[in-house]
């Protein structure tokens, strides 16, 4: 049977789930979803589409954002605790402070994988409040540590224990919305981390004023207020947070098999073959997400974003305090930038939705940072210029904050299978985390004010950056183009049944650009 008379074919086959390995018996989620032997499209006229997103918009994404923002207030907060005394209190040289930045990003990056497979079988509304509590409970404990040795640890074990967050929670979207609808979710939640940045600079502003309070210094309470804070909003998640499409209460059975087909087919829609992606576990699939290209190749697109990102994020209140403006005064001028790039990476990831590209905006925007990189290079050697330094790093954020969400997309919409999938956004997003312990150790104390070499290792990672989208997008469009070839050639009934198993790879998949 040709390929080209399957197009046409009201009833195609589509991939039998192989179930003849030792793998764990099928979630709930994995038995609504798995394979059936042929498709038949379904009559979805009574099911309003704009109605269901809305719907899952207000019920999963509020929730998802304040988890961010707590995740990104805990995880940068010690930048704020700096410039309130931190380091001279606990005896801390430079080194040493940079050192508990990094030590965070080895046990973070460490225990992605594992998280986002322990996610799927044991639930969301299980497993993302667990680690909430384990995080807030460490970062509670921060407020008491009493030398550098005491913080090391804590930040080891903050890097644990908020490993599973994020790429869990870029995971969870890609299991209710489809490829074209992803970017602009991922962008609303992940704009809580900017809200987060500016946040965090009015919080601790307020806080630091406790300086004294139970005998405890400002930064202290920083670390232990934000810290209760995230253990008590994890406690309201564990009733508030929805598993999967299937189990929805508040979605009609209409709208839940409108969500499930749509999920279920999208990778070979547009080859007009339909081919239902795998939903059970295998070992195979977390072994192909390990050798697949294109998350190495990504990995370097990832380090364009995230050392600026982590870079800004980390030492933001430190340089601009090196401006010559009050500790006070530097924890407020990181508001606008934050909340003018929240805005920023929602308008952009709703553009590249309803175009359905991602490569042009996502280089657009890191083109964005390297300008506002360039500019604080610039002013920061003349020196004298404060003004247009604190615009360059205002121009960089905003080209930083929207090219993220855009870079976890693109390679999630290219993954297929739910497991591979699973794997694949952890490895990309954790070893793409190491930039942070890289970003960490950019911006030197030797070299204030001025920060030269940090600023031009972020603008050569940003170079490169745009390098890996560019090759991203070429090996990409060259594969669609194999792949239109190829579905003009003769398929045997075997091959179109393991084309499912093959996700991503298989002939009807069409990778986005």
């Amino acid at each position: 049977m040709r390929a080209s008379q399957l197009l046409h074919s009201k009833k195609t086959s589509v991939a039998h789930q192989d179930s003849s390995d030792d793998s764990p018996p099928p979630t709930t989620h994995e038995k609504a979803t798995s394979n059936e032997a042929e498709y038949v499209e379904p009559d979805f006229s009574n099911v309003n589409p704009k109605k269901v997103l809305l719907k899952m918009d207000l019920r999963l994404i509020p929730m998802l954002s304040l988890l961010y923002l707590l995740s990104f207030l805990d995880r940068g907060n010690i930048g704020n605790a700096k410039i309130e005394g931190l380091v001279e209190d606990l005896h801390m040289t430079e080194p040493q402070y940079n050192w508990t930045l990094t030590v965070f990003f080895f046990t973070y990056c460490l225990f992605e994988v594992p998280s986002n497979l322990v996610l799927k079988r044991l639930r969301p509304s299980i497993w993302l409040p667990t680690i909430m509590v384990a995080w807030g409970t460490v970062m509670t404990l921060m407020g008491i540590v009493q030398d550098f040795n005491g913080l090391l640890l804590a930040r080891l074990f903050l890097g644990i224990t908020e490993a599973g967050l994020y790429p869990g929670v870029a995971y969870y979207i890609t299991l209710w919305y489809i490829r074209t609808e992803a970017q602009l979710r991922q962008a609303m939640f992940f704009s809580a981390a900017s809200v987060a940045g500016a946040f965090s600079g009015l919080l601790a502003f307020g806080i630091a004023k406790m300086d004294g309070v139970g005998g405890y210094e400002g930064w202290r309470w920083i670390f232990i207020l934000e810290g209760l804070l995230t253990v008590i909003v994890a406690v309201v998640a564990f009733f508030t947070i929805y598993d999967f499409p299937e189990t929805a209460s508040f979605l009609s059975p209409a709208e839940r098999a409108w969500v499930i087909h749509r999920l279920k087919y999208q990778g070979s829609e547009t080859s007009g073959q339909m081919v239902a992606e795998s939903e059970g576990f295998k070992w195979k699939y977390v072994k192909d997400a390990f050798l697949d290209w294109q998350i190495y190749l990504g990995l370097w697109m990832y380090w364009g974003i995230v050392c600026p990102l982590y870079g800004i994020s980390l030492f933001l209140p430190s340089i601009i305090k090196q401006l010559g403006y009050t500790s006070s005064t530097a924890q407020l001028l990181t508001v606008p930038i934050y909340i003018t790039a929240a805005v920023l990476a929602i308008v952009v990831a709703w553009a590249s939705d309803r175009s359905g590209q991602r490569s042009p905006y996502i280089f657009g925007c890191n083109c964005v940072t390297g300008l506002g990189f360039i500019m604080v290079i610039a002013a920061s050697a003349k020196g004298g210029v404060p003004g247009v330094v604190y615009a360059g790093i205002f121009i960089a954020v905003l080209g930083i904050y929207p090219a993220f969400p855009g870079n976890v997309t693109w390679i999630s919409n290219n993954l297929a299978g739910n497991y591979k999938r699973s794997a694949g956004m952890a490895i990309h997003i954790g070893m793409g985390n190491l930039a942070g312990a890289m970003a960490s150790n950019f911006y030197r104390a030797q070299d204030s004010p001025k920060y030269l070499l940090g600023h031009g290792l972020e603008l050569g990672f940003v170079v490169v950056g745009l390098l890996a989208i560019t090759l991203l997008r070429l090996n990409y469009q060259r594969i669609n183009k194999k792949r239109d070839t190829l579905l003009t050639q003769e398929y045997s009934d075997v091959e179109i049944s393991k084309m499912s198993d093959m996700g991503d790879r298989a002939p009807t998949f069409r990778y986005v650009l």
